[in-house]
């Protein structure tokens, strides 16, 4: 959140190319993880975090580069930032379990 904050202030506008293909490979990475857990996901109870973590993880990875996909088109770093100030909040927003 305090990066988020910051780059408001004093960052520059991303690289959207780097934000996109980043974004991407996570999203193949955990979209794998999502596929081999998936018959799981109902089992044990760490498996089933497990399942639950990538595919959210995955979410987020299509939130980045919809982001990237902002920047890129506006030549501006407001859609980053709009991404990246859900991404914090929500993350303070989750239940403690």
């Amino acid at each position: 959140m305090a990066s988020t904050v910051n780059r408001v202030f004093y960052g520059g506008i991303p690289a959207a190319e780097i934000i996109g293909w980043v974004g991407f490979l996570a999203l193949i990475c955990n979209f794998e993880s999502v596929l081999l857990l998936m018959s799981y996901k109902d089992g044990d109870a760490n498996v089933r975090s497990v399942w639950l973590c990538s595919r959210n993880d995955a979410i987020g990875n299509i939130a980045v580069i919809l982001a990237a996909l902002g920047v890129w088109g506006t030549a501006s770093d407001w859609p980053d930032l709009f991404v990246a100030v859900i991404m914090a909040v929500s993350s303070f927003l989750q239940p403690v379990k």
